[in-house]
């Protein structure tokens, strides 16, 4: 390494002081160029870390206000009713227009039922599941919506649990 350094040093003090300035400034502007193609890309991630931050934090500070509604929710009791859970999803579908996309169900040993949608308008699963939760008293198990090919349209289903 000794050697290495003494030998760049003698290359160095041979040169012209104009070429010596020129070798500094070389190094220099690749030191530069070294920091920025460094510094740039942690400073554009760090940035963008301190805006998920405050998203996150946006979030939880609005799941923190509507907390105590939904536990409200949760703990309402049930409306009363007539029709099968089946026959409520089949009625809330053709109500909210997605009947078509409704392609099979299955009754769970639970008491749940699983409800299977293809290719839905996004805008209108959500009313369809919104209707049965909140007006119906539908609980939603599980769901798992996967996005098609087209923007806005999904494919779903849906684990619910009747009033």
């Amino acid at each position: 390494m000794d050697e290495l350094l003494a030998t760049v040093k003698a290359w160095f003090e041979a040169l012209a002081p104009r070429e010596r300035y020129a070798v500094i400034a070389g190094a220099a502007a690749c030191l530069v160029i070294l920091l920025l193609a460094v510094w740039l890309p942690v400073e554009r991630r760090v940035s963008h870390l301190e805006d998920s931050v405050r998203t996150k934090q946006a979030d939880l500070a609005w799941l923190r206000s509507v907390a105590p509604q939904l536990v409200a929710l949760r703990n309402a009791p049930p409306i009363p009713g007539n029709q099968s859970l089946v026959a409520l999803v089949d009625a809330v579908a053709r109500q909210t227009g997605i009947v078509r996309s409704l392609t099979g169900s299955q009754p769970g040993d639970d008491g749940t039922l699983s409800v299977r949608l293809e290719q839905v308008p996004f805008d209108a699963l959500v009313s369809w599941a919104g209707e049965l939760v909140q007006h119906h008293s539908v609980r939603v198990v599980s769901a798992t919506i996967d996005g098609g090919a087209t923007v806005g349209v999904v494919s779903a289903t849906f684990v619910l649990r009747g009033p």
